[in-house]
């Protein structure tokens, strides 16, 4: 059990006994690591709180004391008991804009070891440090920067760096394409970024086999120009500019994840460096496999908390022979949620449906001069022979008309499909038209397909009725929409209001079962919200694993799993 998750419970029962442990503890602290495994086990009630105050004093002593030789980390473990008010990266309630970690120079000596490993590919430049402590369109930031940000060129260097960096306990955050919207870039404790972005070749191509070997630098929209000559292609799509190491790390998926599943269905293997140094393969080529634990899947949405990973075996689809896309408007948002649910119903294989409210097709409008009608839309992709893609947009528009739908409209030419997806996949900077100086939180929810016509109408009545500017884009197929949330960083009442409509989203959601994130992932943004999606159990069993893979915490610290979870 948690020793902060204790003193919560010792609090709740005896607010007067809390305080004066919280006293003692700190005072004086000592080791006796043998009592731990008595209060893991325990999870009863008040009835034993009296005979777990002796424990609670060792056990937390024991976890400062056991925590004092490592590089520090943002972790309730390692804060003064007076300080942890001030201590809430990840905590429940947690609402700070700007998030604090513990931080510490650099030694000389990993300095002139990164200099060895990686000649003249490493900077300490304080403007390149900058750019890399923050992602591009994420409204999270932090206090502290990297304070050396390095450039490997192979796997054997990536090793290295890590092992050099494990030996001297500092802290390493990989970097990608830097468009994760939830913070998970961020240099919380300063320490070393990893910038995979000289890592971009592909390894292999087995046309045969339908699947592609790369480094994880590569971009999804470059890879899939290097495929297309072989009629071949990847099918997930987030937003441009996202790499394949960073859509593995937080377990993306985009608007065909509806026909071809999230990037947990799509990989095959992958390369990983595990925090010693050693070079970890998860499994081999095959299209499946039930030989031993599922280590692939393990590492896909770790979020750099287990591992850096330097290659990647993706399973690819054949190019479509033909597709049409469609779009219908809609007097209510219900409505076109409605035809969503009742088109996945239908059977229709369809590829994409995108859903996209009133005030976002008002910013299409504004930013790409279209005269576009500004009510909700839905926007859907067929695929199939031209026969089937054409009798599929049939039907579909059979359900629209039936749910008070109007002026259904369809494109089969290359270029008018594009145009049309232009459109969606422009969304987020079409909303800066709007606001250009503001900033964007961009939400992120998911519940069971027929859940999503109430949780949209809920979101959309508290949106519509906030001082800020929101619009809604929903992958409706699968249940997931998000919401872009304009507001002015200067203004800190119009950040807590962002925060607010967020915060109603993600309850919403999990009232329905669903989760606080359907692609984006965790970061630092989403941990506050986990024990109550997941458990603490879960959580006790993911800080296992990562204790186990990462004794030193010096993968991606501060992310993923929240700092209250503590043994």
């Amino acid at each position: 059990m948690a020793f902060s998750s204790l003193f919560s419970r010792l609090r709740s029962y005896s607010k007067p006994i809390y305080s004066n442990l919280r006293t003692s503890v700190y005072q004086k602290p000592q080791i006796l690591s043998s009592l731990i495994e008595p209060v893991t086990c325990s999870r009863k009630g008040p009835s034993w709180v009296v005979s777990l105050i002796p424990l609670a004093i060792a056990v937390s002593a024991g976890c400062l004391a056991l925590h004092s030789h490592t590089y520090p980390s943002v972790s309730l473990n390692d804060a003064p008991l007076s300080d942890l008010k001030s201590v809430k990266i990840g905590c429940k309630g947690s609402t700070d804009y700007a998030v604090k970690g513990s931080r510490r120079e650099v030694p000389s000596k990993l300095i002139e070891e990164l200099k060895g490993i990686c000649q003249d590919n490493m900077t300490m430049d304080e403007d390149e440090r900058h750019v890399h402590g923050k992602p591009q369109n994420s409204f999270h930031k932090a206090v502290n920067i990297p304070d050396i940000v390095v450039y490997p060129r192979s796997e054997e260097e990536v090793s290295k760096i890590v092992k050099a960096c494990n030996m001297h306990k500092v802290p390493i955050v990989p970097y990608g394409g830097a468009t994760s919207i939830e913070g998970h870039t961020l240099s919380l404790n300063g320490g070393v970024c990893i910038d995979m972005t000289l890592m971009n070749r592909v390894k292999a191509l087995h046309v045969e086999d339908m699947d592609v070997v790369v480094e994880p630098g590569i971009g999804w929209m470059e890879l899939n120009e290097y495929l297309e000559p072989y009629g071949l292609f990847f099918p997930l799509d987030p937003g441009p500019g996202a790499t394949i190491g960073g859509m593995c790390a937080t377990r993306c998926s985009g608007s065909l994840a509806v026909r071809y599943g999230t990037m947990r269905d799509n990989v095959i293997n992958l390369k990983v460096v595990l925090a010693d140094g050693e070079v970890m393969k998860t499994a081999s080529r095959a299209r499946k496999s039930a030989a031993g634990y599922d280590l692939t899947r393990l590492m896909i949405g770790s979020e750099g908390t287990l591992g850096v990973i330097t290659g990647i075996t993706l399973r690819l689809q054949k190019l479509p022979q033909s597709s049409v896309v469609a779009m219908c408007n809609f007097p209510t948002i219900k409505d076109a949620a409605d035809v969503a649910i009742a088109t996945m119903h239908s059977g229709i294989q369809v590829s994409r449906v995108e859903l996209l409210d009133e005030v976002q097709i008002r910013a299409i409008n504004l930013a790409n001069d279209k005269n576009l009608p500004e009510v909700p839309t839905l926007m859907f992709e067929f695929v199939g022979t031209e026969a089937y893609a054409r009798e599929q947009t049939q039907v579909v528009q059979k359900i629209a008309s039936e749910h008070n739908g109007s002026d259904f409209v369809f494109a089969e030419e290359s270029e008018e499909k594009k145009e049309l997806w232009k459109i969606r996949k422009e969304a987020l900077w079409a909303c800066f038209a709007m606001e250009p100086n503001f900033e964007a939180m961009i939400t992120d929810v998911c519940v069971p397909l027929s859940h999503l016509a109430e949780l949209i109408s809920r979101s959309k009545k508290e949106l519509d009725a906030s001082p800020l500017t929101c619009t809604v884009i929903a992958h409706a197929g699968d249940g997931n929409f998000h919401t872009v949330v304009l507001f002015d960083p200067t203004r800190e009442e119009q950040r807590q209001e962002a925060e607010r409509l967020n915060h109603f989203m993600v309850h919403t959601a999990l009232s329905m079962e669903g989760t606080c994130t359907g692609e984006h992932g965790v970061g630092t943004g989403k941990m506050k919200y986990l024990e109550k999606e997941l458990g603490i159990e879960n959580l006790w069993t993911m800080k296992r694993i990562k204790d186990a893979l990462d004794p030193n915490n010096i993968m991606n610290p501060g992310k993923l799993i929240p700092s209250n979870v503590c043994f």
